[in-house]
């Protein structure tokens, strides 16, 4: 089976470029490294079933190409984190939806199966817990760019679902909520690298707004199986599909328990969210997903819990630091 990945140097998408190697496909990964990091996928480079490409999803000439070769299409391409979000709102519409447009235009030409991600982003500040694939969605004024990131991704799942409609193309859109494991970086402002390394450092760690807001936190692992699972059932053409875990923290209890499994020093420290990203910054309070239509269509169950996220991302803190000390 010959796989294209778009974004597969990136977090999620280098995970899924292992996975699908050891299942024996044949892959291609498309990356312009914007927020990928080669070192995802450095250890792939010379296997026989792996193909690197440095460049952008906007290529539409190489996408073409690219596409009409390989059988499955998982577009993991996008802007990642909402500080990003918060600082190049041009960037984070443009890089999503031209993106997804040109790779949904390609998959409907050559009638390939193609994986859309979304985000719980798109539920916007919802108050009905957990989160229905059904429910309406309430996102913040156009001035408010924190929305940018959902509304784009909401356009997104809108043009999917348009060329299920109009074609039948065999599409998958999933909402992904809070993904992390090793890989990750605290660059964009991803919470569980940023709390798990400060810890290992004994230094401050720093909590936006008053730490009450909840969150559910998926293992890296248990979501490749589920982007593995929908795109391979038929069932799933069509729909709109939430993958995460359903075990709720706070984030003041995540940066307690950071400190409690590295055995930290670290002290908490509260910072309101205008000082990060400026005046007029909202956010959710709750985000929870129900996962029940993932396990009907796929007998999703996510089976890592929190505690292992950090396990695995501190003993990758921990291996990344022992490989520096010997290199140096």
């Amino acid at each position: 089976m010959k796989t294209l990945i778009t974004g597969g140097a990136g977090f999620v998408g280098s995970h899924l470029a292992d996975r699908l190697i050891e299942e024996g496909h044949e892959i291609t990964v498309i990356d312009d490294l914007s927020t990928g990091r080669y070192q995802n996928v450095a250890h792939l480079e010379g296997h026989e079933r792996f193909r690197l490409i440095i460049d952008t999803v906007l290529d539409q000439s190489l996408m073409e190409e690219l596409i009409r070769e390989s059988d499955r299409v998982y577009h993991m391409a996008s802007a990642v984190g909402v500080k990003l979000i918060m600082e190049r709102p041009v960037r984070t519409i443009e890089t999503i939806f031209k993106g997804t447009d040109v790779v949904l235009d390609f998959c409907s030409r050559y009638r390939k199966r193609v994986l859309i991600p979304s985000t719980s982003e798109v539920y916007g500040k919802g108050i009905s817990v957990p989160f229905r694939e059904d429910d309406d969605l309430l996102t913040g004024a156009t001035n408010k760019h924190r929305w940018a990131y959902a509304c784009a991704k909401t356009l997104d799942e809108f043009l999917a679902l348009a060329h299920w409609k109009e074609t039948r193309l065999p599409v998958v859109v999933v909402r992904l909520f809070n993904t992390v494991g090793p890989r990750q970086t605290g660059q964009y402002g991803m919470v569980v690298p940023r709390f798990v390394k400060a810890a290992m450092d004994n230094e401050p760690i720093t909590v936006h707004g008053d730490g009450s807001q909840s969150r559910c936190f998926g293992h890296v692992a248990d979501i490749i199986d589920g982007l593995v699972k929908t795109l391979e059932n038929p069932d799933c053409f069509g729909e709109v599909i939430n993958l995460g875990n359903s075990e709720e923290t706070t984030i003041k209890s995540l940066a307690e328990k950071a400190i409690e499994m590295t055995g930290s020093s670290s002290e908490i420290r509260y910072i309101p969210y205008e000082e990060v990203y400026g005046e007029g910054f909202e956010d959710m309070q709750r985000r929870v997903p129900s996962l029940e239509k993932a396990a009907r269509l796929i007998g999703y169950k996510p089976t890592r819990t929190l505690d292992d996220i950090i396990n695995d991302v501190s003993l990758e803190f921990s291996a990344n630091a022992a490989a520096s000390i010997n290199q140096s």
